[in-house]
């Protein structure tokens, strides 16, 4: 894979510094640009063509929310894919920048190298989705992309271990819905097995990543996104009801 052409924006300077001198040393990154001012960015991203795009929420003169609404006015082969970067962690801001087409949502402070895997699990994505034969613009959102969106709403934190093993295993039980009957012989142990761990550590680890989840209180975010109650609070699910909950909800939006 080329090297992967990232744009950021941020009204603070400093950050802007230590983001591009941070990525700017990672050999399969190129920073194309760096902007302080949120009308700025739609020309930029035009001149630069960015895959990638990691802007915060507040700017001057136009914010992230707007800059999103922009760029989806744009040419889809000029639209990057974008991570937001923000101070901001209010449930209806993430709702609002995942509904406007945000890949991932991260807040400040953040951890530098989950940003770089970020950046480069997305722009993975984007390669494999462009190789399908399908028009830029009729593309949905691929199964990882729902997945991310779905644990991110929920608060799922991407950097604890859970997280990684619930998406293998929605992954895995979209691809053989069976899988979820044989969770102990079959789903942890293969997950285990890719992830060089044990079966009992990916159990708890989906099970700590599950009460995260519960503890942050956003269901009611996820049930506004489908449009009907998915989750209640008093229902905490096991790791399996929750898997094949998400793999259900999934499946249906993919065939619907």
């Amino acid at each position: 894979m080329d090297r992967i052409r990232v744009m950021l924006a941020d009204d603070n300077l400093n950050i802007l510094k230590v983001l591009s001198d941070y990525l700017g040393r990672k050999p399969d990154v190129e920073v194309v640009a760096a902007v302080s001012d949120g009308v700025e960015i739609p020309d930029a991203v035009r001149q630069y063509a960015p895959e990638i795009l990691v802007m915060d929420i507040i700017m001057p003169r136009r914010d992230g929310f707007m800059t999103l609404e922009a760029l989806n006015g744009m040419d889809p082969s000029l639209r990057p894919k974008v991570i937001v970067l923000t101070g901001l962690a209010r449930d209806d801001f993430i709702m609002r920048a995942i509904q406007l087409g945000a890949s991932y949502y991260m807040v400040k402070p953040f951890d530098m190298n989950l940003l770089y895997e970020r950046i480069v699990e997305i722009a993975r994505e984007q390669l494999q989705s462009a190789s399908v034969s399908q028009p830029a613009e009729g593309r949905e959102e691929s199964v990882d992309e729902q997945i991310t969106n779905l644990f991110l709403t929920l608060g799922i934190p991407a950097h604890i271990k859970g997280y990684q093993y619930l998406r293998e295993a929605v992954r895995m039980v979209m691809e053989n819905h069976d899988v979820i009957n044989r969770i102990t012989k079959e789903l942890y142990p293969g997950i285990a097995r890719k992830f060089d761990t044990t079966a009992s550590k990916v159990e708890r680890a989906m099970r700590h990543a599950i009460e995260v989840a519960w503890t942050r209180g956003r269901l009611d975010a996820v049930n506004q996104m489908y449009g009907y109650r998915v989750f209640a609070r008093e229902d905490k699910p096991t790791n399996g009801e929750f898997i094949a909950l998400v793999s259900d909800k999934l499946t249906v939006k993919k065939t619907a």
